[in-house]
């Protein structure tokens, strides 16, 4: 005769499935047992409950399988044995909350940002260190679940989040409309305000107030941060960064006037400098909170009351202090709430207000672009007609030219003219300063990468002609070099033109990387207007058209030429 389980088996299987004892646990074993005993109620409740077991039944349940005998193959015990495992799966939310609440809670953050907020610890790189590590750590503590890190690039910390990629995003995100709309915030952790920073020798700028008096004055900040809404607010001319070094790197090397950025920042990057100074007080508020899923508000619950008892007992005072980040404005956090700057000024974007600063970034696309390829054609073909007709020397020294800047990234070379070339200057006291401007940087760049490319294509197609119009034109009289200009070069350029229409399409999309040394374009546009006014398909939609109204033209006026040529061959 089958017996029904005992209460030690039943013990045992919840506690292989990380059940810790509790009532529904305790109700679990009961029910189970009277089951057992029911056998004319079984077959009726067996049904009812079938779709509740067939949801349920992979997780617990299936842990305590092990521990059961296998049930005779009668239909009065198959059905208690159907019911008991349904019943116990009302009970397994209880005893899989329990089993959820140890496991680690993974936070994505970006290293990169730098400090304070989180980045490498110099003495091992290895291991991360900043306010935001040390608030995880207490926050583990008081959750009583392990914190885990994830690098995860700051840009993607919105979407990555939304994917199911970690638990939650705590960078020094800014509570702005876009991201309320999508994600549920906890409360405040710090309360920040935006330092104006400007040269240690600066006596025309006093305050904020005089960037908007005087003529001529660029200040540098990031994207999609409080500091250039305010900036846009006010129409002041903005540099824009990807990152909080080198704003200050440009101001000290005098090519912005003034860094506004959070307080933090200005304080771990700005203060220590002796060439910079702050100026002015503190000011617009802001506030950094946790960022986590729509369907976690019992989490943003309980990080919530971890967060009020680090407040009350002064802990987070205490990490505040170590990094030199605790001011008066931080003893509001008890009773602050998630407010954003960006609320006002986010009803003002309309189309004729963003479309002309779309426009600017297009005639930016265009001008690098066109004097970029010009500067690839220019180097380009010298060089594929080394590689072809020069000496061992020379052909050498063309193949090593190709090779190496069709090798490398773009953004690599374009951190290393703008960055590194006034960088190795200074360092070895050079008398020429190296430094380029944001344009020129941009300009030199794409044009030795892109030189490379359409080396090659010149190379083929000048290589694919015919040894018999070499041959055809000495017989004539001809020299080679009125030969490769009125007989070689006019065949290769049909050939050549497809290739070369498709590098200078390419050339467009490939300038929204100039962003990194803070030049504006079409792109970067886009995405400092889209995260400002929300409006992101609208103002995509302008985008893409301008993208077209550049490129699709060429692409005719290609077929146009090509077709003309043919004709007069």
């Amino acid at each position: 005769m089958e017996r029904p389980p005992a209460d030690s088996e039943l013990k045992l299987a919840l506690g292989s499935a990380g059940a810790s004892p509790s009532q529904p646990t305790a109700r679990a074993v009961l029910v189970s047992r009277l089951i057992w005993t029911a056998p004319r109620f079984s077959p009726i409740m067996s049904r009812a409950l079938r779709g509740r077991l067939q949801s349920s039944f992979s997780g617990v349940c299936q842990l305590m399988l092990p521990h059961f005998r296998c049930p005779p193959a009668c239909p009065a015990a198959v059905s208690r044995w159907i019911l008991l495992c349904s019943c116990l799966a009302l009970f397994c939310p209880a005893v899989v909350s329990a089993q959820d609440d140890k496991k680690p809670l993974i936070w994505a953050a970006d290293a990169e940002g730098g400090a304070p907020y989180i980045f490498k610890d110099p003495k091992d790189p290895r291991h991360n260190i900043g306010f935001e590590v040390d608030l995880a750590q207490a926050l583990s503590r008081e959750l009583g679940r392990p914190i885990v890190f994830k690098q995860y690039q700051f840009h993607s910390l919105v979407s990555g989040l939304q994917r199911g990629d970690f638990d939650l995003a705590m960078n020094g995100l800014e509570v702005t409309p876009d991201r309320r709309a999508k994600l549920l915030f906890s409360h405040p952790y710090y309360i920040f305000q935006q330092q104006l920073v400007v040269r240690a020798d600066e006596t025309r700028i006093k305050s904020f107030d005089d960037c908007k008096k005087l003529s001529g004055i660029t200040v540098g900040t990031m994207e999609d941060t409080a500091a250039l809404r305010l900036l846009s607010h006010d129409q002041i001319p903005t540099k824009i960064y990807d990152n909080q070094v080198e704003p200050y790197t440009d101001l000290e090397l005098g090519r912005i006037d003034a860094v506004l950025l959070d307080l933090p920042i200005a304080v771990s990057y700005a203060q220590p400098n002796a060439k910079l100074k702050f100026v002015g007080e503190p000011f617009a508020e802001g506030y950094y909170a946790i960022a986590l899923r729509k369907d976690q508000r019992e989490l943003v619950e309980k990080i919530d009351r971890a967060l009020a008892k680090l407040i009350a007992n002064g802990e987070l005072k205490h990490i505040y202090e170590k990094w030199d980040i605790w001011n008066g404005e931080q003893e509001k956090l008890a009773h602050s709430s998630s407010l954003d700057v960006a609320a006002e000024s986010r009803q003002l974007w309309t189309v004729s207000r963003y479309l002309p600063l779309l426009l600017e970034g297009a005639v930016t696309t265009v001008f690098i672009s066109i004097l970029s390829m010009l500067l690839a054609i220019s180097i380009g073909l010298p060089i594929a007609m080394f590689r072809l007709y020069g000496p061992l020397p020379l052909r050498v020294l063309a193949t090593v030219y190709v090779e190496f800047f069709r090798g490398i990234p773009v953004l690599l070379l374009l951190y290393f003219l703008y960055y590194g070339l006034p960088g190795m200057a200074q360092a070895y006291g050079w008398s020429i300063t190296l430094d380029l401007q944001p344009l020129q940087a941009a300009i030199l760049g794409f044009g030795l990468i892109y030189a490379a490319y359409e080396s090659e294509i010149y190379r083929a197609g000048i290589g694919a002609i015919s040894p018999g119009q070499w041959e055809a034109a000495e017989s004539l009289g001809m020299s080679k070099t009125l030969t490769f200009r009125r007989i070689i070069l006019p065949q290769a350029m049909r050939m050549i033109l497809p290739p070369m229409t498709n590098d200078f399409v390419a050339l467009f999309k490939d300038t929204s990387v100039v962003s990194v040394i803070a030049v504006v374009e079409l792109t970067k546009q886009y995405q400092m207007l889209s995260k400002s006014s929300m409006k992101y398909l609208e103002i995509g939609i302008a985008t893409a058209a301008l993208y077209l109204v550049m490129s699709v033209p060429l692409g005719y006026l290609s077929r146009y030429l090509e077709a003309r040529w043919n004709k007069h061959a």
